[in-house]
């Protein structure tokens, strides 16, 4: 494991930050990295939460965004993916022993690093499973954290050849006969771009291809039986209506409708039942919001700026209350 960041041609990392491990649970060595803005004056610190089989280099142009508008970044890699320590000797297989090594490992992260390290007030922005550990620790995070923006959150899985009911009964059955460690599908490497779900843009999707192309050890393949199982309790937990009235957290929820690997059916079902919410939907954007065309991104950003402030705290209230009105 090395603690560097990549940088390649089309994906250059911002400057000014610095970079190490952390301990997670287990003693596993978390890769994190925190990004100071040039102002002067720091506004704030977003703490950044990754999806699945993504780095902290993918964000280097949301990153980037933040910086200039006078907020500093944290991110990790979250533990067995990107430049953490994998959990399995199969380094392709994205694995998990149980979801709450993820929330345990949040909890360090801001209690060890964004605390101490970082820039006050903090929000956070989270995208699919990274938004699922999000919505998970939320009913906790209302000391923490000002405002959480989570994009697609990983309510459930499309885009497969079966549905998400007999995922979840197959991912149950290796689990329970010691088969968790075992894919449910064969890794066929990446997909190109005409067969993606992520995104409908070209040259962000041929970006994050040359990034893991030049550094495979940063990708992974399709999860294991235990990751999912894990995931999909975890999804239950968090949907259910009495988990979702302990958030008190200001949330938005950024939703795009064209989402075939997180039915936006999924994500419409948990804003009715999420008071602290509000659901923005982005028609006709894919999965990966920040990682979409222009014109989708353009959305996501836009309600993501009004909704971190970046300014005063008086004009962060007001587009809170303009977003939840």
């Amino acid at each position: 494991m090395t603690s560097m960041l990549h940088s390649t041609p089309d994906n250059p990392v911002p400057g000014n930050h610095t970079v190490g491990f952390f301990e997670g649970v287990g003693n596993r060595k978390l890769r994190y990295a925190i990004f100071k803005s040039d102002a002067p004056v720091a506004k704030g610190t977003v703490v950044l939460l990754q999806g699945r089989n993504e780095s902290i280099e993918k964000y280097a142009e949301t990153i980037g965004e933040l910086t200039a508008r006078g907020l500093w970044v944290a991110t990790f890699d979250w533990r067995g993916q990107a430049g953490s320590e994998r959990l399995l000797k199969n380094r392709r297989r994205g694995h998990v022993r149980r979801f709450a090594d993820y929330e345990s490992d949040l909890s360090t992260f801001l209690e060890k690093i964004v605390l101490p390290d970082t820039r006050l007030p903090f929000f956070m922005l989270a995208h699919s499973m990274g938004a699922l550990v999000a919505l998970a620790q939320a009913p906790l995070l209302a000391s923490r954290i000002d405002r959480l923006a989570i994009a697609a959150p990983f309510m459930a899985l499309g885009g497969q050849k079966v549905g998400h009911g007999m995922i979840s009964l197959l991912a149950s059955a290796f689990t329970l006969f010691g088969l968790g460690s075992l894919p449910l599908m064969r890794d066929k490497g990446s997909r190109p771009f005409p067969e993606n779900l992520l995104t409908s843009d070209a040259r962000r999707f041929a970006r994050n291809k040359a990034l893991t192309d030049a550094h495979p050890e940063l990708a992974l393949g399709p999860p294991t039986a235990r990751w999912l199982h894990e995931t999909f309790k975890a999804i239950k937990r968090v949907s259910a209506r009495e988990h979702l009235t302990q958030i008190r957290v200001p949330t938005i929820v950024l939703a795009p409708t064209q989402d075939r690997l997180v039915p936006h059916l999924a994500v419409e079902t948990l804003a009715r039942n999420f008071r602290a919410g509000h659901m923005i939907p982005i028609d006709g954007a894919r999965h990966e919001l920040l990682q979409e065309a222009d014109h989708y991104r353009a959305q996501a950003i836009a309600a993501i700026e009004a909704f971190i402030p970046s300014s005063t705290a008086d004009t962060a209230l007001a587009d809170s209350e303009d977003l939840s009105a």
